[in-house]
C-alpha cells in the first residue's frame, strides 16, 4: 500500500524547512529558516524547570492553564490594546501555527475562500489547502508593499470567508498602518469574512513604530480572530506555545479543535512562559533595539555584496533583490549555500503566480558574530561569481 490522501497529494516540503536541511548538510549558517538559536532569558527556563521538579507534566486544560491565560490577557489589554476574558475568550495552542490551523479548522468549511496577501507564509497557504480551503492571491506592491484596495475589493466574492493578515510580515517586514487595517475590517463585515491575524512579530519592531492590533480597533473587534505566541518574542521556537483570541463562542469552537488534534500545548512549557511574561517591559525594547541592529547589519553587508534589500519595518526577515548576474532565486540560493555555506530561501517559495523569481529572503535571527560571518562570506561569493562571469 503507499496510497496517499487527496489532501496531502500536491503539498511538498517546504522550501523553508529545506534549505535548513541542505544548511546542515553543508555545516554552513543559517539565515534561511527562522529558527532563532539564541540565548533565553532565566525566568523562562526557571518557570519550566520548576513545573517539571514539581510533577506539573499531565494535561492541561485544552484551552491552556489558568495563569497562563490571565497573564497573557494581561498582556494583550497592556500592549495590544483590546481587552479579552481569560477564563472564555483565549485558547493556547501548539505555537502559532496550530493556532491557525485550529481556527481555520474551526470556522471554514471546504469550499470557502480565503484571500492571502502575496509574498505569503507557506504555512499559512499549505494549512489551507489541506483543509480544502480555496487560496486567491492579493500581491503587495514593491518597493514599499502598498496595498491597492480596488484590488482587494475585487478579491472579494461571495465565496470569501476569510483574509490572512500577518503583521508585522514574514517575509517582507510589513507593518500594517491602522488606516489599511480599517480598509480591511470594513471589506471583512461588507462580505462576511474573518481576519485572521497573524501577530507571532509584535514585539519585533522598528525605527520607533507601534504595531497595530486589529482587534484594538473598534470598528473590526468582531470579525477579528487574533493569533499570536511566544517563540520568536523569547527565543524558543522549538517549544510550540501560541494562543488565539476571539469572542468567546468562536473561542470554544477552536477550542474543541485544539483539544481533538493537540489534546493541549506542553503543560511545563505553558508554566515556564506565565514566568517569562513577568518580566519588565525593558525586555521588549532591548529585544527590538537588537534586533533593529542587526536588519541594519544585514542591510549593509547585502548593499555591498549587490543585493537591493528591502529593509523591513518589523519581523526578523529581509527580502533582497538578487545582483543581475544571477539568473534567478533559485541559481543565486544553491551559488550562496554551496560556495559561502550561507542558507536563504528563494524569493519563489513566498508567491503563487511567477513572483519573488528575483528575490532572496534572509532571516536575521542570529548573534552578530554569525550574522557578520554571513555577511563576509556573501560579499566574498557573490564578489568572486561576478569575476568569473
Amino acid at each position: 500500500m503507499n496510497q496517499v490522501s487527496d489532501r496531502i497529494r500536491d503539498v511538498i516540503q517546504s522550501d523553508i524547512r529545506r534549505m535548513s536541511r541542505e544548511c546542515e548538510r553543508v555545516g554552513g549558517i543559517n539565515l534561511g529558516q527562522g529558527i532563532c538559536d539564541l540565548p533565553t532569558i532565566r525566568e523562562l527556563v526557571d518557570g519550566a524547570c520548576d513545573a517539571i521538579a514539581e510533577w506539573k507534566a499531565t494535561y492541561s486544560k485544552f484551552e491552556g492553564i489558568d495563569l497562563l491565560r490571565d497573564r497573557i490577557a494581561k498582556k494583550i489589554e497592556r500592549f495590544n490594546g483590546f481587552r479579552v476574558d481569560p477564563a472564555t475568550d483565549i485558547v493556547v495552542t501548539v505555537g502559532s501555527t496550530g493556532g491557525f490551523a485550529t481556527a481555520a479548522m474551526a470556522t471554514l468549511n471546504a469550499g470557502d475562500e480565503v484571500i492571502l496577501f502575496e509574498p505569503f507564509y507557506g504555512y499559512h497557504l499549505n494549512t489551507l489547502r489541506i483543509l480544502g480551503i480555496e487560496t486567491k492571491f492579493v500581491p503587495l506592491h514593491e518597493p514599499g508593499w502598498s496595498i491597492d484596495f480596488e484590488e482587494l475589493r475585487r478579491a472579494f466574492t461571495p465565496k470569501t470567508r476569510g483574509i490572512v493578515i500577518c503583521t508585522p510580515s514574514n517575509p517582507c517586514g510589513k507593518m500594517f498602518t491602522r488606516e489599511e487595517i480599517e480598509g480591511i475590517g470594513a471589506l471583512c463585515r461588507e462580505f462576511g469574512a474573518w481576519a485572521y491575524t497573524d501577530e507571532i512579530y509584535e514585539y519585533i519592531v522598528y525605527d520607533g513604530r507601534k504595531h497595530v492590533s486589529m482587534a484594538s480597533v473598534e470598528s473590526c473587534r468582531d470579525v477579528t480572530i487574533t493569533i499570536s505566541g511566544f517563540s520568536k518574542t523569547f527565543s524558543v521556537t522549538g517549544w510550540r506555545v501560541g494562543y488565539v483570541t476571539a469572542d468567546k463562542a468562536i473561542a470554544r469552537s477552536i477550542g474543541l479543535v485544539n483539544d481533538l488534534f493537540y489534546i493541549c500545548a506542553p503543560t511545563p512549557l505553558q508554566w515556564g512562559i506565565a514566568r517569562a511574561l513577568e518580566v519588565a517591559d525593558e525586555y521588549y525594547e532591548k529585544l527590538a533595539a537588537d534586533y533593529e541592529k542587526k536588519r541594519n547589519l544585514l542591510a549593509d553587508g547585502l548593499r555591498a555584496a549587490g543585493f537591493e534589500p528591502y529593509v523591513p519595518q518589523g519581523a526578523y526577515y529581509m527580502l533582497a533583490r538578487i545582483p543581475d548576474e544571477f539568473a534567478n532565486d533559485q541559481e543565486m540560493a544553491k551559488v550562496l549555500l554551496e560556495q559561502a555555506r550561507v542558507a536563504a530561501i528563494p524569493g519563489s517559495a513566498f508567491y503563487a503566480n511567477g513572483g519573488g523569481a528575483r528575490m532572496l529572503r534572509f532571516c536575521f535571527a542570529k548573534d552578530f558574530d554569525a550574522l557578520e560571518e554571513a555577511c563576509r562570506r556573501i560579499a566574498a561569493t557573490v564578489g568572486k561569481s561576478a569575476a568569473a562571469g
